[in-house]
């Protein structure tokens, strides 16, 4: 007897839990590096050694990229949830956030995708002996990661609204959740004054 296939539900929650994962890990690495800066810049915040301040920087992009990896695939199915659960949350339930928050996310996620395709256009252009560990691959494979950061960035800093939006949607539910049909695209309009990550880089 084959073993019964998890429920759409069951999927969302291990996904959020896989999200939830990543922002613990995203957060520790930017901590982890913040911490190494502070203690090794001078009094005006300068590093005081380029060469090593670049390699914590080349490591801290290649984690977030690495820990990001285990919500990338589903990334698209998360927003498209809870933008549906957005829209059958009563008003009353809801942050004047969340919509800009899904649209950051939305937008980050599409940068996202158009660097692992142009990276996937550079490693292809490399020659046959670059291989990783090669001077060619890891400094292509740098570049991606220093131009993706800032994007996986954006999602540590505002993955949490998708997982504040489905507690929302536990606690209040309209209708059924409808987590297998949810296909509309994420279009918030961005307030006059959105709260920026900056801070975070």
């Amino acid at each position: 007897m084959s073993p019964t296939a998890p429920a759409p539900d069951e999927i969302h929650r291990e996904r959020l839990h896989q999200l939830a994962a990543f922002l613990r890990e995203s957060e520790q690495i930017l901590a982890d590096f913040d911490a190494w800066r502070e203690e090794h810049s001078d009094l005006d915040g300068w590093p005081l050694d380029d060469d090593e301040h670049s390699r914590h920087a080349v490591k801290r992009d290649a984690d977030t990229w690495r820990s990001f990896n285990r919500v990338r695939s589903f990334a698209k199915d998360l927003l498209a949830t809870a933008e549906v659960q957005v829209q059958q949350l009563n008003p009353a339930h809801l942050q004047s956030r969340w919509p800009w928050q899904l649209g950051v996310l939305d937008d980050a996620l599409k940068q996202l995708a158009t660097l692992q395709q142009q990276w996937f256009k550079a490693r292809d252009a490399l020659p046959p002996t670059a291989r990783l560990g090669s001077f060619a691959y890891d400094d292509a494979l740098a570049e991606r990661n220093e131009e993706a950061w800032s994007y996986l960035d954006d999602w540590s800093t505002h993955g949490k609204a998708l997982l504040e939006i489905q507690a929302a949607a536990q606690n209040h539910p309209l209708r059924p959740p409808a987590l297998t049909s949810a296909t509309t695209h994420v279009r918030p309009a961005a307030p006059a004054a959105a709260p920026s990550s900056a801070a975070r880089r």
